[in-house]
């Protein structure tokens, strides 16, 4: 049988190292006698491997001082509220940017708790807005955007300068694959399924002016200020993913970095995009100015073929390259744990199915 690749865009596939580490200290973790599952979060052996996973994250992305890292639950889905309520307030208004479904998503969210202002909208065109057509309100508590978005394949290939409005990014599916300035950022949220470790942690990053803001009709669980006072554990957080995070972190150290991973990815990424391009068969519908390093959506020039295409592909080990229902044709997920040879090995398929069917 060869090898299984998981292109899912999320939950996504883990660093095999990681897994196999897990997988030698799933019953007993360093001699304590009990599997991360079964510890008190509480107890020093989880508060140990809390803050080791916290102290890694902030060495490998370079956080400043004056930032909170939370690891909180809900998914970035609730971030798309949990940011409102807490920012929002300050002047009743927020700009967002808006090129993809999950920017449509965070948009829909903001608008019960405040006035949204779309200061500009290409999710039809698959791309991102020039930086130069940004026109940020003045009296907006905060500028939202997506730097990647997971289901069109569309990234920004630049951070917006808001100045003095503190700038909110949905990084769930770019976090960890190339060094960022934090210092840019108000908040940095991100689901972890992608790059980070499995389903049901959330990262947030944020600026510890920024904390503190919440109306008193916010609830506890959505309030920043009540996860930053208590260290992440107001209430049981998802511990065994906390500590899958953790792992990534070390794995991520012992392999070069975020500078290593900025060079391997972009070099997976362009990879695949000169096969696309340089194909009649495929095309990919980004403008090539903004095509994501991360998640990169085809089309087949046939759509019948399709199913075979996908068929073929999984019996060859090339797992979850269905395309989302709302752009269609295939999406490969390359995120830090795919390894150059699965990439390599899509290319290959590609082409002899090309050949075969064009």
């Amino acid at each position: 049988m060869s090898r299984i690749y998981n292109f899912s865009a999320g939950p996504a596939a883990l660093p095999e190292a990681v897994l196999k580490q897990a997988q030698d200290e799933l019953l007993d973790w360093h001699g304590a006698g009990v599997s991360v599952m079964e510890m008190s979060h509480r107890g020093k052996e989880f508060m140990s491997i809390a803050a080791q996973a916290e102290a890694d994250l902030r060495e490998i992305m370079a956080i400043p001082d004056n930032y909170k890292v939370l690891f909180l639950q809900g998914g970035a889905s609730s971030q798309f509220a949990m940011v409102p309520m807490n920012l929002m307030g300050r002047t009743g208004k927020a700009d967002y940017i808006n090129t993809g479904s999950w920017s449509k998503k965070a948009i829909a969210e903001a608008k019960r708790y405040g006035e949204v202002n779309v200061i500009a909208d290409t999710a039809a065109d698959f791309k991102a807005p020039a930086e130069s057509d940004l026109q940020f309100s003045a009296d907006a508590a905060y500028v939202h955007y997506t730097p990647n978005e997971t289901i069109q394949g569309v990234e920004f290939p630049y951070i917006p300068d808001t100045g003095e409005i503190p700038l909110v990014a949905d990084m769930s599916s770019t976090i960890l694959s190339r060094p960022v300035d934090v210092s840019k950022f108000g908040i940095i949220y991100a689901g972890a399924q992608k790059n980070v470790g499995p389903a049901g942690l959330t990262l947030v990053i944020i600026r510890e002016d920024l904390i503190g803001h919440a109306p008193d009709s916010c609830p506890a669980m959505m309030n920043y200020q009540i996860h930053a006072d208590n260290g992440s554990m107001y209430n049981t957080p998802p511990t065994y993913a906390w500590y899958l995070a953790g792992l990534v972190f070390k794995w991520l150290k012992e392999n070069g970095g975020l500078d290593v991973m900025a060079v391997v990815n972009e070099r997976k990424a362009e990879s695949l995009y000169n096969t696309i391009d340089d194909s009649g068969f495929y095309a990919n519908p980004v403008d090539p100015e903004c095509r994501s390093w991360m998640n990169v959506p085809f089309t087949l020039a046939n759509p019948d073929l399709d199913g075979k295409f996908l068929e073929e592909a999984s019996a060859k080990g090339l797992k979850s390259l269905k395309g989302h229902r709302s752009v269609g044709g295939m999406r490969a997920s390359i995120y830090n744990a795919m390894p150059e040879e699965g990439v390599q090995a899509l290319i290959a398929f590609m082409h002899e199915f090309e050949k075969a069917n064009a």
